[in-house]
């Protein structure tokens, strides 16, 4: 904490004036040390929100296959051998095939009642991907197809030795069918092939909360098996503590609005 306070008064020089604060979203899990050391950090406020999911589920690709499905829950290796058994294929797309995700992506935002992002900005996610250069991480888009449609996809990241299940999305037809399932297990067995030690399915809700929101993605990532991860998140370093609390409470009130209200309303 104090370090990070430092390190805050240290950039203040090289950063505009009107400048608000400065956000550390930290990638560490949290330990008691550490938390005790953000909070007493008298300069420091936990963020309002975070930017990257504090709470995700990580799963170790080094054991063999049938030790990764025997970790999952039961459900979870059932719906996995149903889309087997159906004919659900699992398929690689390019760039080209970015308009099909963008329409089972839309799909999901209306039905989830979630913000999302645009068309523009997952092409420039894969431009930039490619222009990065040495170390830019190996993006993969893959597609569930059922009954000769494409009903579900998955954007995949690798980077290192860690892949990162970056979006999702899918039809409402066929979710009978648990593309979802084929897709995620498709995933892992090419990223272990490939030589990746884990595999990250970015973001779960804090707890098993049956009144969260999010809970049904909460059963659906932690069914795959792995371990639980809990890291800090965002903390700021306000540079102007009186038009940061402002900001602040601006931020929190966008939260709400999406996170709470807008899965309140009609469709």
């Amino acid at each position: 904490g104090e370090y990070l306070c430092q390190l805050g008064r240290e950039l203040k020089a090289f950063l505009p004036k009107n400048c608000l604060f400065l956000r550390f979203d930290l990638p560490g899990e949290i330990t008691g040390d550490l938390k005790e050391s953000l909070t007493k950090a008298r300069l420091l406020e936990k963020a309002p929100v975070d930017i990257q999911p504090p709470d995700t589920v990580m799963i170790p690709l080094e054991p063999p296959e049938e030790d990764l499905l025997a970790a999952m829950k039961h459900k979870t290796r059932y719906n996995i051998r149903l889309a087997e058994k159906k004919g659900v294929r699992v398929t690689e797309g390019s760039e080209a095939d970015l308009s099909d995700w963008h329409r089972l992506y839309e799909e999901t935002l209306r039905r989830d009642r979630i913000a999302g992002h645009s068309r523009r900005y997952f092409k420039t996610l894969f431009s930039q991907g490619r222009s990065f250069g040495q170390g830019a991480p190996v993006l993969r888009l893959l597609f569930a197809e059922a009954q000769g449609e494409r009903v579900a996809a998955v954007i995949v990241g690798r980077c290192g030795l860690r892949a990162t299940y970056l979006y999702g999305a899918s039809s409402n037809r066929h979710r009978n069918l648990m593309p979802a399932y084929a897709l995620q297990w498709h995933a892992m067995k090419t990223e272990k092939a490939a030589g990746t030690s884990n595999y990250d399915l970015f973001g779960i809700p804090p707890a098993e909360d049956e009144n969260h929101p999010m809970h049904g993605l909460y059963r659906f990532k932690t069914g795959f098996g792995g371990r639980i991860v809990h890291r800090p998140g965002c903390w700021d370093y306000p540079l102007r503590p009186g038009l940061y609390r402002l900001y602040r409470w601006a931020e929190g009130v966008r939260n709400y609005y999406f996170k709470v209200l807008k899965k309140k309303m009609p469709l």
